[in-house]
């Protein structure tokens, strides 16, 4: 999440440290155009395929990092103690009433 953040902080400085004829430079606004039956508010450049790469050499960077750490350190994951058998677990401490317990009374309104 960072990295993509990062990714477009840097192309919004690289953008707005160019010169662009026609268009307002503090809002990226172009005019709106009515001429196909709907308003288009913003227009959206394509985006310049340097960005794109860098992206997903970014999140092949981090799926790798994530995957690695998966399997060389699971135990970061799932805890570093033994799992405790479940078959040795007593009535009390699973909160199973004793068998001579009775219920206690309903009431009704």
């Amino acid at each position: 999440m960072i990295t993509s953040r990062g990714l477009n902080l840097l192309k919004i400085v690289y953008r707005s440290n160019q010169s662009k004829i026609g268009i307002n430079a503090a809002t990226n606004l172009r005019p709106v155009r009515l001429s196909h039956g709907h308003g288009v508010y913003r227009d959206i450049p394509p985006e310049d395929k340097t960005w794109v790469y860098a992206a997903e050499v970014m999140g092949g960077i981090m799926w790798w990092w994530i995957l690695w750490h998966f399997w060389h350190d699971f135990g970061h994951i799932v805890g570093e103690f033994p799992y405790p058998d479940p078959s040795q677990w007593t009535d009390e401490e699973l909160g199973i009433p004793p068998d001579d317990y009775s219920e206690p009374a309903v009431r009704t309104l």
